[in-house]
C-alpha cells in the first residue's frame, strides 16, 4: 500500500508538471486571442497588423526550439524547464503594461523563447520516458490536455478581459508557481545526455531531417498549423463584427473547436490510427478541418459556430497527435527531443505565417475568403498523406 506521501513524490508530480508546462504554449495565443478586438481598438492598431501580435511569438518559438532541443538534449531536457517556465511568466505578464503595438510585438517575441524551451523541454521529457504504444498513448493524452486546456484559457481570457484585455495577460503569472513545483518534481537528479551522445548532435540532427519522410512530415505540420490558427485569430474578429459578440462569447467559441480534439484526442485518435493506418486517419482530420472552415462565413447564429467550431476540433484532434507520433517514430532516441522540437517549431511557424499569409487573402478579397483559403490548405495538407511515406532506413 502507498504511503500518504506517495501522491506527492517527485515521480508522481513529474508527468502533471510536464503537461501543465506544456499547456503553457497554448495559453500564449489562447488566452489573448479573444481580447484581440479590444486590444487592437485600445492601441489604434490596423486589421492586418492585429493578428500579428497572437502569432509573432509563434516565429521566435519556430527559430529558437531547435537550438533549445539540442540544448535539452545535451544537459537532459527537465534542465531546460525551469528557466523556460520562468522566464513565460515574466514576459507573458509585463506584455500588459505595453503601450504600443512595437513594444508588445517584442514582448510577444521573446515569449516565444520561452515557448520554444517549454516544447522542447517538454516534448523532449515525453518522448525519453515512453516507448511503443505506451508513446503512442501518452502523446494522445498530451494533446487531450493541450485542447482542454484550449478550452479553459480561451474561457478565462475572454472572463477576465471582458473588463479590460490587461488582464488576460496576467494569466500568464500562473508559469511561477508551476516552475517552483518543477524544482522540487526534478530536483538534480534527471539524467544528462551522455558527453559521448552529445557530440555531433548537430551534424546528425541535419542528416536526419533532410531525410524525405522526415520533411515531409514537417511541411505537413507547417500547412496545418496555417490553417488551424485562421480560427484562433479570424474567429474572434469575424464573429465581433458578424454577430457582435463580446470575448467572453469568442472565448466559448475558442473553447467548444478545443472540446471535440481533447475527446478524439483522449479516446479516438490510437483506435482510427490502428483501424485506418496512421496517413489515412490523419487526412480524415485533415477533410474534418476542411469541410468546417469553408461553412463558417455563411453561419448567421452562436449555436451554429459553436457546432462548426466543435467539429473542427474532432479534425484537428485527430491531426495533431498523429502527426507528432509519426515524427517521434522515425526519430533516432538521441535526437528524439530535437526533432520533436523542430517539428513545434515549424507547427508555431506555421501559427506565425497564418495572418501572414491569410492577411494577403484577407487585404485582397476581404475576411470571409480567409476561412475558404484556410480550407484549402488543409486539404493539401492532406493530399500530402495519403501516399505511404518511404520507411526509415534501418
Amino acid at each position: 500500500m502507498t504511503d500518504w506521501g506517495q501522491p506527492f513524490s517527485r515521480e508522481t508530480l513529474r508527468l502533471p508538471v510536464v503537461l501543465s508546462a506544456g499547456s503553457l504554449t497554448t495559453m500564449a495565443g489562447g488566452a489573448i486571442a479573444p481580447v484581440l478586438p479590444d486590444l487592437m481598438q485600445d492601441l489604434n492598431i490596423d486589421l492586418a497588423w492585429g493578428g500579428t501580435l497572437a502569432s509573432f511569438h509563434c516565429l521566435t518559438l519556430a527559430l529558437f526550439s531547435p537550438l533549445l532541443g539540442l540544448l535539452a538534449d545535451k544537459i537532459g531536457p527537465s534542465r531546460v524547464l525551469f528557466p523556460a517556465m520562468t522566464f513565460y511568466g515574466i514576459f507573458g505578464v509585463i506584455g500588459a503594461w505595453m503601450p504600443n503595438f512595437w513594444s508588445l510585438l517584442l514582448v510577444r517575441g521573446l515569449l516565444g523563447i520561452a515557448c520554444g524551451g517549454l516544447a522542447a523541454s517538454c516534448l523532449g521529457v515525453l518522448g525519453r520516458l515512453y516507448e511503443g504504444e505506451a508513446r503512442t498513448r501518452m502523446l494522445g493524452f498530451a494533446t487531450a490536455v493541450l485542447t482542454l486546456t484550449g478550452i479553459i484559457y480561451p474561457l478565462l481570457g475572454g472572463l477576465v478581459g471582458n473588463s479590460h484585455w490587461q488582464y488576460a495577460f496576467y494569466l500568464n503569472g500562473l508559469a511561477f508557481p508551476l516552475a517552483f513545483l518543477g524544482i522540487y518534481a526534478f530536483d538534480s537528479q534527471s539524467p544528462a545526455a551522455k558527453s559521448s551522445q552529445s557530440q555531433g548532435l548537430g551534424g546528425k540532427l541535419t542528416q536526419e531531417l533532410s531525410r524525405l519522410p522526415t520533411a515531409r512530415l514537417l511541411l505537413t505540420m507547417g500547412l496545418s498549423s496555417i490553417a488551424m490558427y485562421a480560427v484562433v485569430i479570424y474567429a474572434p474578429i469575424y464573429l465581433d463584427q458578424a454577430l457582435g459578440l463580446t470575448p467572453k462569447l469568442n472565448g466559448l467559441v475558442l473553447a467548444a473547436r478545443a472540446i471535440g480534439a481533447a475527446l478524439i484526442s483522449a479516446f479516438g485518435a490510437k483506435p482510427l490510427a490502428k483501424l485506418m493506418g496512421l496517413n489515412r486517419s490523419t487526412a480524415l482530420g485533415f477533410g474534418v478541418m476542411a469541410a468546417t472552415l469553408a461553412p463558417i462565413p455563411w453561419i448567421t447564429n452562436l449555436g451554429g459556430v459553436l457546432i462548426a467550431a466543435a467539429i473542427f476540433g474532432l479534425g484537428f484532434g485527430l491531426v495533431l497527435p498523429n502527426l507528432y507520433n509519426a515524427l517521434a517514430n522515425i526519430s533516432p532516441f538521441e535526437l528524439r527531443a530535437s526533432i520533436l522540437a523542430v517539428g513545434t517549431g515549424i507547427s508555431f511557424l506555421g501559427q506565425f505565417a497564418s495572418p501572414v499569409v491569410l492577411g494577403v487573402v484577407l487585404n485582397i478579397w476581404g475576411l470571409a475568403s480567409v476561412f475558404y483559403a484556410a480550407s484549402i490548405l488543409t486539404i493539401a495538407a492532406g493530399l500530402l498523406l495519403f501516399a505511404p511515406l518511404p520507411q526509415p532506413d534501418s
